[in-house]
């Protein structure tokens, strides 16, 4: 670092929603630009507002063994135009006056990156921008992540940001970096070869309770709900040999035992890439718990990828399933009623129980009947194992989204707020705590 060293500052913002819990979730891309800037001689300060362990902390709130927790929240007012929601409405994460005393202590930044996560996130997005801007006005603020992507135009006219970006942000934050402060280095990595970036820093953590990792970016599948492709227009993976190092450089250096593996696709052409990653690892000798949120592919699994799987440490094998209407089912064709039962065989075969093994199932999708969801769970409880049922949020650029504006009750097009999946923006009857209530009872069985 030189005198010339610009300070740049980058936070992960609030959470205003009726509900949210920490399932391994952290900013993995803006972690990542916070390592490219810091590799490249730039002065780092990092604020997280979901921050779990803010030393200001008295106590740590309910925290779970694998790394996931609760949120300190606030309750706050609902936005208007969700006044029919009869829930209330929060503010997650820190306090307003500890992200000002956090601003207050970083040093006067030459430049500010704020992410942002679910497109109906956005007025805590909104109100972080605010605060930034009122503590530091002279400070350019730049907007990227999943909201100012999908919903650019809305980012751009109300967000507040004096730069909202859509494309990935390894490819053009030095280039911000010199547009607003001058300051330019030489690239030490290629942004289209994963193998080159360095590690996350996850080191500006309070503490590393987990470490979500990537071996690829982008899914080779166009499912009709889901922004993937949009999002990640190009699949890049990883050598096995990196990500292996990877992850045991954080289990050596910092202790770390639980890793939520992020990708769209893990298991896709399992040979080649997911089976020399588990095999390398088992070889390693590396003790460690691996949870798959983002889910795996059903069809991707056999008596081999389970066994390596078990091996490796895989502790929550979550399945995208969507639904067990497997003739009738026009979102997909991820998988087949046989290949998951002959999944769900090979998976247990090698020693993963019921509480192990969940898989997902979509609900509140467009004219889409109640029963359908109820006949889904019952079934996948009757093949032994977990039903997580996970509501619909419509999003935009998806094949679904035509259709969800059509039968919303809300107007989805006006504003992203509406597309809450907490509010079951695609149930013409209205929010229905009953039917929420039943399917969580039914899940739980």
């Amino acid at each position: 670092m030189t005198s010339d060293s610009p300070n740049i500052l980058l936070i992960n913002p609030w959470i205003h929603d009726f509900a949210a819990y920490d399932y391994w979730a952290k900013p993995l891309g803006l972690l990542s630009l916070a390592s490219i800037l810091k590799t490249h001689g730039c002065n780092i300060r990092y604020i997280d507002c979901l921050n779990r362990f803010h030393p200001n902390l008295s106590k740590i709130i309910s925290s779970k063994e694998d790394g996931r927790g609760s949120y300190l929240k606030t309750r706050i007012p609902k936005p208007e135009c969700l006044d029919d929601v009869p829930r209330n409405y929060s503010r997650y994460g820190i306090p307003e006056q500890w992200f000002i005393n956090d601003l207050l202590a970083a040093r006067q930044p030459d430049i500010v990156f704020i992410t942002s996560h679910m497109t109906y996130w956005y007025p805590g997005v909104f109100e972080t921008i605010r605060i930034v801007r009122e503590t530091y006005p002279s400070a350019p603020i730049v907007l990227g992540g999943i909201y100012a992507s999908l919903c650019h135009d809305h980012a751009l006219k109300y967000s507040g940001a004096d730069k909202v970006i859509s494309e990935d942000g390894e490819k053009v934050i030095l280039e911000l970096v010199k547009e607003y402060t001058g300051f330019s280095n030489n690239i030490k990595f290629d942004s289209g070869q994963l193998d080159s970036y360095p590690y996350p820093a996850f080191d500006l953590e309070s503490k590393i309770a987990f470490i979500p990792v990537l071996s690829s970016k982008g899914c080779p599948f166009s499912c009709a709900y889901c922004a993937s492709r949009y999002l990640n227009r190009q699949r890049m993976l990883r050598s096995p040999e990196s990500l292996i190092d990877e992850i045991a450089y954080w289990h050596k250096k910092y202790k770390v035992i639980d890793f939520a593996i992020y990708d769209d696709a893990f298991l896709v052409d399992a040979k080649s890439h997911a089976t020399p990653i588990l095999e390398g690892i088992i070889e390693a000798g590396i003790n460690v718990r691996f949870h798959t949120p983002n889910a795996l592919h059903i069809r991707e699994i056999s008596e081999n990828t389970a066994t390596l799987m078990f091996k490796a440490g895989f502790k929550t094998v979550r399945l995208g399933l969507e639904t067990t209407l497997f003739d009738n089912n026009r979102l997909d064709n991820k998988v087949s009623e046989f290949e998951f039962e002959q999944a769900l065989l090979c998976l247990k075969k090698v020693g993963f129980s019921k509480k192990q093994i969940c898989a997902y199932l979509l609900a509140g999708l467009p004219d889409q009947d109640e029963r359908y969801v109820i006949e889904s769970i019952k079934k996948v409880i009757e093949s032994g194992i977990t039903a997580i049922p996970v509501y619909y949020s419509p999003i935009p650029h998806t094949v679904l989204w035509e259709k969800a504006v059509h039968c919303s009750r809300y107007d989805l097009n006006s504003d992203p707020i509406f597309t809450n999946n907490s509010i079951l923006p695609c149930r013409k009857e209205g929010f229905s705590w009953e039917i929420i209530s039943f399917l969580k009872k039914l899940a739980a069985n």
